[in-house]
């Protein structure tokens, strides 16, 4: 496995976590018309998910993309590049598969629920990142505490941008802290995912949207504690 996660996690030097880009690219998808690089994603995909990202090299990608080495050096210079690319559109098509799932929803109740369900089922299920947090799920644990807490701060954002939505709305009081809440939120969706439970079936979404309601959305209705 991959010494680090931060690669997965966090771009090269920038300001932004790769989650924070998924987000912009899922709400403002750019316009990607080359069918070399886009080849080139999918057979990495393919072989990340077969071999392992650790145990795949850069001349298997191109082997299976049926292209030479120097195409793609070309579009991806190194190897932390590639995996970087690939997670990244993982956590795009996440998204969309996300908002899809919530506009189906009537309330902001039922949001929470299938929200919370469909993150959970989405990443665990997921091959590439599924695949990750099975074989490997220290490195989740590391990744969060170790890119200081850049990756949960990501998450958490987004999450609170879909609460200060719904109470502009009128939906959610305004006397609830949305970041705390989405906090919260976060932390308890993040805990499923990197430590094992024997309580609650992971894989079954009727227990994961019983928590939900019981736990998760009571909180649209708690004051902010300092207020």
């Amino acid at each position: 496995m991959e010494p680090a996660l931060s690669v997965h996690t966090t771009t090269s030097g920038g300001p932004e976590s790769l989650l924070e880009r998924a987000y912009i690219n899922a709400v403002a998808p750019a316009d990607d018309t080359d069918e070399i690089r886009t080849r080139l994603l999918d057979s990495a995909y393919e072989q990340f998910c077969r071999m392992g990202i650790q145990r795949s090299t850069m001349e298997d990608v191109a082997r299976r993309a049926n292209l030479s080495r120097i195409t793609l050096y070309r579009r991806f210079a190194t190897k932390d590049v590639l995996i970087e690319q690939v997670v990244l559109r993982e956590f795009v098509r996440y998204f969309h598969r996300f908002f899809r799932d919530v506009q189906q929803a009537d309330t902001v109740s039922e949001r929470v629920v299938v929200g919370f369900v469909s993150s959970l089922r989405a990443i665990r299920h997921n091959p590439l990142i599924g695949g990750l947090i099975a074989d490997e799920p220290g490195l989740l644990v590391s990744s969060m505490v170790g890119d200081d807490g850049r990756t949960l701060a990501a998450v958490r954002e987004f999450v609170a941008g879909q609460l200060r939505r719904e109470q502009q709305a009128g939906n959610v009081s305004g006397e609830v802290n949305t970041d705390l809440v989405a906090e919260v939120m976060v932390r308890l969706c993040a805990s499923f995912l990197a430590i094992p439970s024997h309580v609650v079936n992971v894989d079954d979404d009727e227990q994961l949207a019983a928590v939900a309601r019981q736990f998760l959305v009571p909180m649209l209705t708690s004051a902010d504690p300092e207020s």
